[in-house]
């Protein structure tokens, strides 16, 4: 990798209340026009989960929803809402772990998280009905869409990550991760490089869209900010470009599973 000697992070103005069916490449197109921002070749742009998944209509009304006596049994234990407990076992495919106001599984992406990422927050009931938005169908597939589009809008080659905010197993407070991503290598491998003193690096591999995310969350805060988008400018890359989905470890390397 290049150097970065500096980068900017700017939230993309204008953006309405996402509704489902949305064409959301157009509206952040808008914004970016609104903004005054035109995109260059080698910009990143972050996109929140709940922006995607409100337009992909992955809103539930909990009044729908039946809890399992599973989900009835779980749900006394971890002190939640039956109906967001039955919500979270249908998004995954194992418990991890469990205990009064903590539910921690491993969603049917891989992603080991809370709550299968089912969420109530900033899913505000306009009409007087409580809902619970899920996290996309397919993130990375959705990034690899809305770069195709932005990228022939602009004439810019770009890149795309959905990000989304995660705790840490051993570390206090959440930070922002890639979910999604298109354009880039999600994954850096470093490995075969050298260090500054020619050493060759041997285990180095970096989340490179995980830092992204990381870094754009600052921007889009985790309250009513009301800033979904951000595009990130100053960064250069020459690996191959790969999925979000490369970095989920596999089971085989899981040392606590």
């Amino acid at each position: 990798m290049s150097p970065t000697a500096a980068l900017q992070l700017l939230a993309v103005p204008g953006l309405p209340m996402i509704e489902p069916g949305d064409d959301l490449a157009k509206l952040i197109a808008e914004g970016l026009a609104h903004g005054n921002l035109q995109p260059r070749a080698g910009d990143v742009l972050a996109i929140a989960q709940k922006v995607v998944s409100k337009a992909e209509g992955r809103s539930i009304d909990l009044a729908t929803v039946k809890p399992s006596a599973r989900a009835v049994e779980l749900a006394k234990e971890v002190q939640k809402d039956p109906r967001l407990v039955e919500l979270i076992l249908s998004e995954s495919v194992r418990v991890v772990r469990s205990r009064p106001n903590v539910l921690i599984v491993e969603h049917r992406l891989g992603f080991v998280m809370a709550n299968a990422g089912v969420d109530q927050s900033n899913v505000g009931p306009t009409d007087g009905v409580e809902r619970a938005l899920l996290l996309p169908l397919d993130p990375d597939g959705t990034a690899e869409t809305l770069r195709k589009s932005l990228a022939a809008q602009f004439g810019a080659p770009l890149a795309v990550i959905i990000t989304d905010s995660f705790g840490r197993a051993w570390r206090r407070g959440t930070a922002g991760v890639a979910i999604g991503a298109s354009g880039l290598p999600a994954l850096l491998d470093l490995r075969g490089n050298p260090d500054l003193f020619g050493r060759t690096l041997q285990v180095s591999i970096s989340g490179f869209a995980d830092e992204i995310a990381a870094a754009a969350s600052l921007v889009m805060g985790q309250g009513d900010e009301a800033q979904p988008v951000v595009l990130v400018r100053g960064l250069t890359w020459s690996a191959a470009n790969n999925p979000a989905s490369e970095l989920v470890r596999p089971a085989a390397e899981d040392m606590f599973r």
